[in-house]
C-alpha cells in the first residue's frame, strides 16, 4: 500500500482467510491510491474488499490505521486495537486546531526548542484515524472462527502496539516493532514525561516475541524473514550500543546541563540535522527524549532542578 510522500514508501498489509471471511492485518494510509491498491490487490487473489470481516489494526499510526475506516464502511466488518491506542485515538480525535498546536508548541518549548517550537508545532498532520469497534488486551484471540490468531501486546513503538501470533500457521505478523532492515521510532510524548519508559517497554516487548521462537516474521514495512527471534537480538544491540553512546556524549558534557532539544541535535539521524524538517526535527525530539528517559530510569543520568517553565535538563548521574 503507497505512503505518498513518505520515505517508507508503502505499508504491507495482509489477508488472513478463513470460512467466515478475511480479516486484514492493518489497512494502509488514507489515501485514494492505498485504497485503489488496497481493493484491486484484494481482488486478484479472489477477495471482494466488501466480504472482510474486520481489520486488526496493529497500532494507531495513519500508515495502519488510516484505511480502516472506510474497509468498515464498504464491508460492515470491525475495527480492532489494543485498548492502550485506542485511548490515544480518542484523544487525537478530541485534540484539533489550536488546541493541538498549542500542546505542541508548549511541549517544544520545554524540550528547549527555542526558535524551532512554532515551526515544528505549525507542520501538518494527518486526519486521525477511526474510531475502533474492539479493544483488544494482551493475549486476545481474534473473532477469525476456524483459526487461531493470538494478540501480542508489545509496547514500545506505541503504547498499544501489538504484534499477532497465527499460531495454527507458526507465523507472526510483527506490525512496525520488528523490522528486518530498520528499526521503528521508538518517541516519549510529551518529551518530558517522568512517568513512563517507552524505550525499557519496547526492549522488554523484544524479549516477549523472542521467546516465541523462530517463526516467521511478516512485518508492515520492507520484507518478510525467517526467525524473529535472531532479528530481536540484534536491534536489541542496537540500542543498547545507542543509549551507551549517548550517556558518554553526556558524561562528557557534564557538569554541563543539555536539554531534550541539545541532545537531539548531538545525536547521528539518517541525515544531517540540518537537513531536517520540522516534523523530522519533533521526532528526532521524541527518540532523543526516550533514550534519555531510559537512562534516567537507569540511573546513570538525572534531571536538573530549574524554576518554573524552564526547560527540563539532564546531566550525568555522577554529577
Amino acid at each position: 500500500m503507497p505512503i505518498p510522500g513518505n520515505p517508507l514508501g508503502y505499508t504491507l498489509v495482509y489477508a488472513v482467510e478463513s470460512p467466515a471471511g478475511p480479516v486484514l492485518v492493518d489497512a494502509g494510509w488514507n489515501h485514494q491510491d492505498a485504497w485503489l491498491a488496497l481493493r484491486d490487490g484484494l481482488a486478484a487473489v479472489g477477495i471482494d474488499v466488501r466480504t472482510v470481516r474486520g481489520v486488526v489494526v496493529t497500532h494507531h499510526h495513519p500508515d495502519h490505521a488510516g484505511l480502516a475506516g472506510r474497509v468498515r464502511e464498504e464491508s460492515g466488518g470491525w475495527i480492532a486495537m489494543h485498548e492502550a491506542d485506542v485511548a490515544l485515538v480518542r484523544l487525537i480525535r478530541g485534540m484539533a486546531g489550536d488546541l493541538h498546536r498549542n500542546f505542541q508548541a508548549d511541549m517544544m518549548r520545554r524540550a528547549g526548542a527555542g526558535v524551532d517550537a512554532d515551526a515544528v508545532a505549525s507542520s501538518s498532520r494527518p486526519d486521525p484515524p477511526a474510531l475502533p469497534d474492539l479493544e483488544l488486551r494482551d493475549g486476545d484471540l481474534i473473532d477469525l472462527p476456524g483459526r487461531r490468531l493470538r494478540t501480542v501486546w508489545t509496547p514500545g513503538h506505541t503504547p498499544g502496539h501489538v504484534c499477532l501470533h497465527l499460531e495454527d500457521a507458526g507465523r507472526l505478523f510483527t506490525g512496525d516493532h520488528v523490522l528486518p532492515g530498520i528499526t521503528p521510532h521508538i518517541g516519549l510524548y510529551p518529551y518530558d514525561r517522568d512517568d513512563v519508559d517507552p524505550l525499557g517497554d519496547f526492549l522488554g516487548s523484544l524479549d516477549r516475541v523472542a521467546d516465541l521462537g523462530d517463526l516467521d516474521a511478516l512485518p508492515a514495512h520492507e520484507w518478510t524473514f525467517p526467525d524473529v527471534a535472531a532479528r530481536t537480538a540484534e536491534i536489541r544491540v542496537h540500542h543498547e550500543e545507542k543509549l551507551e553512546r549517548l550517556l558518554d556524549q553526556i558524561t562528557a558534557l557534564s557538569p554541563d546541563a543539555l536539554t531534550i532539544w541539545d541532545v537531539a541535535e548531538q545525536m547521528v539521524w539518517n541525515r544531517p540535522w540540518t537537513d531536517l524538517g520540522p516534523m523530522q526535527r519533533g521526532m528526532a525530539a521524541g527518540e532523543a527524549a526516550a533514550h534519555l528517559r531510559t537512562l534516567e530510569v537507569r540511573g546513570t543520568i538525572r534531571r536538573v532542578p530549574g524554576a518554573p517553565g524552564d526547560p527540563v535538563r539532564f546531566t550525568a548521574a555522577s554529577r
